[in-house]
């Protein structure tokens, strides 16, 4: 059996400056890649976080939203709905988060997993955002 590890996310935007620098800003991602696929009217920016997490941000013209008010909605409807990403410290990362243009969906509770915290933000364009705090 071949060894499987994770390498991005792929997530459609309609900004794909303004996304890229919300990730950049509110979680420290630094670009990693850029291409353009002008034909289809495509542009794409990887970015790489500072635990290794990548997002694939492609902007397609014409491409449409698609919006969840929270992560119970986006579980009813199939395909992906949310990502991710593990922080040290809940608090800081959401205020930092917000500041840079999320929006809070969940304020930060304990998690059904025990000793974790977590919350649920929504990026500049509403893609749901889960933020965790493992213990330490």
């Amino acid at each position: 059996m071949s060894t499987v590890s994770f390498d991005h996310i792929g997530l459609s935007v309609a900004d794909l400056d303004r996304q890229r620098r919300f990730y950049i800003e509110a979680f420290g991602f630094r670009e990693r890649h850029r291409t353009e696929i002008p034909e289809a009217g495509i542009r794409i920016v990887l970015l790489i976080g500072p635990g290794g997490a990548s997002i694939e941000l492609t902007e397609r013209a014409g491409s449409v939203p698609q919006y969840f008010a929270d992560p119970v909605e986006g579980a009813g409807v199939q395909g992906y709905f949310h990502w991710a990403l593990t922080v040290d410290d809940l608090e800081a990362a959401v205020a930092t988060a917000l500041a840079c243009g999320a929006r809070t969906v969940s304020p930060p509770a304990p998690a059904r997993r025990p000793g974790i915290r977590f919350t649920y933000l929504a990026d500049p364009e509403g893609n749901l955002v889960e933020l965790l705090q493992h213990p330490h």
